[in-house]
């Protein structure tokens, strides 16, 4: 039974019941010792407008769709109005960021309205994002900016229906207010549109949430919050004892490589991998200088801070997630203290990663299973081919789905196959003989690998197309989406949420969703690189 006032819905907020608060009241920027979070207000704003919400998340919350078009729901997830049943607070956690300790971060523009516990006995968190100062936000204003929340907005859905562990964005709304950022930190602040999302996970709880307990040597409130996210977000492993904790923090492990999998598979890159972006239930959490890569690069971050060190690459998360991992290691230590618990969940990280990511390249090339013996050169060769000529990585699995070589490639056949795989290419003229030579020879490897799994065409492709997407969210296709809505035109942002939400299934009319980046979004500010300033 659908929820028709925001009134009814059943908030539990058992993070503030049961975990100590600040005992400082005031919303002033401070240092918080001995509490996991402090209550706080969000910010009134004078003209809120709904721009988009998603469906799905209202459905997970039981929220009926004439709600979620209301002036009180609008009111509610900007923060305008706050229901007799929520405990609006932020939280205490810090973080490595870039390499290095940070201390004390917190949620410096994300307030959390409280739980809501739904039908199904489902948790789910309900936060704001840009509602406004909390005692963590530093030098900054806690808002947000319109770009920036589009984008949060549809990539926590995208990456939802892309099937990556991710958490949800419910809806995006103006404030009517304008909000003063540096978007390159060059020296050239502007007034742009404010924003609020309203994100939705099971739990917020991150790396660094642990991190700041054990560093200050808070050892009893850090025992206290693992036992707390033990018994409410890993109940299936029962009660919380040191044993517990170690099966715990391999199933941390577990979860994260089986998310930097997924985000490998579909060719997303973070941006940001500090220890206070990592979620301890492993799920993509905050989406800020985040990237799609269009031409395959391992080298590449979507990043402007670390276009130097690319600490963060596409082909760097999974060495950063372990890296991350093993300070998380370090904050549980004193309550694990057994060294060789926590080598072995780390080692946990790296299988799993490891034969995650052979299954997913075997899906990805519509093979029934990874040889190690011929799939390793076999996969390393495409990887390295991949990088001589830009080469557009969405599409390229895509057309190469469609090659039917299922009795192997023919020499009469392989012109036809390059010929297929033209439409992922940037740059024509780097299609030397030499690279082609090279490519025809993977292309016949290929083709035997494939005759050798006796598989028909139609099986192949339908594998390869259920985990190679069609439809992502690339730089550009967001950026012109939000070119219309600081106009006051929200349609993109809704026929982009549309094309999104299926991104494995070629639609008639939604061609220019797939299309690889044109070449006037190559350099421009939003469609290659991004800032963290939003």
């Amino acid at each position: 039974m659908k929820i028709k006032q925001l009134i009814d819905l059943k908030f539990d907020n058992r993070f503030t019941k049961e975990l100590p608060a600040d005992a400082e009241t005031i919303n002033n920027r401070r240092q918080v010792f001995n509490a996991c979070y402090s209550l706080v207000t969000p910010s009134q704003v004078t003209n809120p407008t709904l721009v988009a919400y998603s469906e799905e998340v209202a459905d997970l919350l039981d929220l009926d769709p004439t709600v979620c078009k209301s002036k009180a729901f609008t009111d509610t997830f900007v923060g305008n109005q706050i229901l007799p049943s929520m405990n609006p607070y932020a939280t205490c956690y810090g973080g490595h960021q870039f390499g290095h300790w940070a201390g004390q971060l917190g949620d410096g523009r994300a307030i959390n309205l409280g739980e809501i516990v739904n039908q199904q006995n489902q948790r789910w968190a309900i936060q704001l994002k840009g509602a406004g100062p909390t005692p963590y936000s530093r030098t900054a204003d806690g808002l947000a900016v319109l770009r920036s929340s589009v984008r949060e907005f549809l990539c926590s859905e995208a990456m939802h229906h892309l099937g990556v562990p991710t958490t949800h964005a419910l809806s995006l709304i103006t404030t009517g207010e304008t909000v003063i950022r540096d978007m390159f930190y060059n020296g050239n602040p502007q007034a742009e549109p404010g924003a609020v999302v309203c994100r939705v996970a099971p739990s917020f709880t991150r790396f660094g949430h642990f991190q700041i307990l054990s560093a200050r040597g808070e050892l009893d409130l850090l025992k206290q919050l693992v036992d707390y996210t033990i018994i409410t977000d890993f109940s299936h492993l029962g009660a919380p004892s040191p044993q517990t904790y170690s099966i715990w923090f391999r199933e941390v492990c577990q979860k994260t490589a089986e998310m930097i999998v997924h985000w490998q598979r579909v060719g997303f890159v973070h941006g940001v991998m500090n220890t206070d972006n990592m979620s301890i239930l492993g799920l993509t959490i905050d989406y800020g200088p985040y990237g799609w890569l269009e031409n395959y690069d391992p080298g590449w971050t979507p990043n402007t801070t670390d276009a130097e060190q690319k600490r963060y690459r596409f082909g760097n998360q999974p060495q950063i997630a372990f890296w991350n991992l093993g300070q998380l290691a370090n904050a549980l230590f004193p309550l694990i203290k057994k060294e060789q618990a926590l080598h072995d969940a780390m080692d946990c990280y790296s299988e799993t990663f490891e034969t995650g990511w052979q299954t997913m390249m075997a899906h990805k090339l519509g093979l029934q299973a990874f040889k190690p013996s011929t799939d390793d050169d076999l996969c390393a060769e495409l990887l390295i081919i991949m990088q001589l000529v830009e080469t557009d990585m969405t599409l390229f699995y895509r057309q190469l789905a469609k090659i039917d070589c299922s009795q192997g490639l023919e020499e009469t056949q392989i012109d036809s196959a390059v010929d297929r795989l033209s439409p992922a290419y940037y740059v024509p003229e780097q299609i030397t003989p030499t690279y082609q030579l090279r490519l025809k020879q993977w292309l016949k490897t290929y083709g035997q690998r494939i005759q050798n799994d006796q598989r028909s065409h139609s099986e192949r492709l339908n594998q390869m197309n259920a985990v190679n997407p069609l439809y992502v969210l690339r730089n550009y296709l967001a950026q012109l989406a939000i070119d219309k809505a600081e106009q006051g035109d929200f349609a993109g942002v809704h026929e982009l949420l549309d094309a999104l939400r299926h991104p494995y299934t070629e639609k008639d009319g939604k061609a220019h969703y797939s299309a690889k980046r044109p070449d006037w979004a190559r350099q421009r500010a939003g469609c290659s690189m991004l800032s963290c300033s939003s």
